[in-house]
């Protein structure tokens, strides 16, 4: 008769999730979550209690998946806090408010060391400082026993000001189409980061740690922007939400946004002359920027960062470029869609 062999311990590192524990894991997490302005009550209890001085709260919730939006190879544990931390900012701005405060479920392998987690929170808290906003709590669990995938949801809250909200439903023909921040440089330094290489350095930090105008929402706010969204998918792709919602035409001008995102040459160029592509496909589909995009009436007067890239126009809503369907002009440039696709 075979006895059964006994049970070996897994050998875990001392650093691990699983033999810190979980109020263990908490405890460094927060000593790096820095301090919201408007807490009350901050990480460590059952919930926080935050001040809102507006009487409103914007809410937004984003989800990263790693090996779908970050691989730890190519980013490092702050840089992954950057980033989610600016997805979610980045939603309140496009709102015309200002972040104060951000919430975070986070999934992953028992096995991964807690210094990954702090380096995560420290990324996080370095995004959010500047805006006064914090991590003022969340939730922490391992993953599926067959996943090795970190997972994190995380949540932002905002502060509208006294502002009336900006929804993505107002745009009128006549207005101005403009955007502020950058567009094609995330998906320019993933192009680099897929081939194996790690320059130029600017285009693949700009994957790594997005930086969105984050006061530019508020900015364009109370300049009496009709209608904003931030450009997380791809310029065409968010364009088409905010054309559909609002019932109208937004004509891209080429040779405008050629102007504002392409001129003078720089990284986007260098590396789509190495790669034999067209930089315009990544400026037109590229995601996770976490530009803003808005319409704005024929007669305001754009805010500073803001530069007009086409007008809004009656019609069956839509998107085109200089009068082209936005699908063919992408087509053209090499672009495989107008942007992404969350269940492609």
């Amino acid at each position: 008769m075979t006895r059964p062999r006994p049970l070996v311990p897994r050998e875990d590192p001392a650093d691990s999730v699983r033999v810190v524990g979980e109020f263990g894991v908490i405890a460094r997490v927060v000593a790096r979550a820095g301090a919201a302005r408007v807490a009350q009550v901050g990480p460590g209890d059952d919930a926080a209690v935050l001040r809102v001085p507006d009487g409103r709260v914007v809410a937004t919730t984003d989800v990263l998946v790693e090996g779908r939006h970050f691989r730890r190879d190519w980013s490092s544990a702050e840089d992954v806090g950057h980033k989610a931390a600016a997805a979610n900012l980045a939603d309140v701005a496009a709102m015309g408010g200002v972040a104060t405060a951000l919430l975070v479920g986070l999934a992953c392998p028992a096995d991964t060391p807690t210094s990954w987690l702090e380096g995560v929170a420290a990324g996080m808290a370095a995004e959010c400082a500047p805006l006064g906003a914090a991590v003022v709590g969340g939730d922490t669990v391992a993953s599926a026993p067959d996943s090795a995938a970190v997972v994190l949801s995380v949540t932002a809250l905002g502060d509208l000001g006294g502002r009336a909200p900006v929804l993505r439903s107002g745009a009128r023909p006549g207005d101005v189409l403009a955007v502020a921040g950058r567009l094609g440089w995330s998906a320019c330094g993933l192009a680099v980061l897929r081939r194996g290489f790690s320059s130029p350095l600017a285009a693949v930090t700009a994957h790594r740690r997005p930086t969105p105008p984050y006061l530019a929402g508020p900015a364009a706010a109370d300049a009496g922007a009709t209608a904003m969204c931030d450009v997380s998918d791809g310029l065409l792709a968010d364009a088409g939400h905010l054309a559909a919602d609002s019932g109208v035409v937004l004509d891209v001008d080429r040779a405008a946004l050629v102007r504002a995102t392409l001129e003078p040459p720089g990284p986007l160029q260098q590396v789509a002359a190495a790669l034999g592509a067209d930089p315009l496909a990544w400026v037109l589909t590229g995601g996770e920027d976490h530009a803003l995009l808005a319409t704005f009436p024929p007669s305001a007067a754009l805010p500073e960062g803001w530069v007009p890239i086409g007008r809004v126009e009656e019609g069956e809503p839509g998107v085109s470029v200089s009068g082209e369907p936005a699908a063919a002009v992408a087509g053209a440039v090499g672009a495989e869609g107008t942007g992404h696709v969350h269940f492609g």
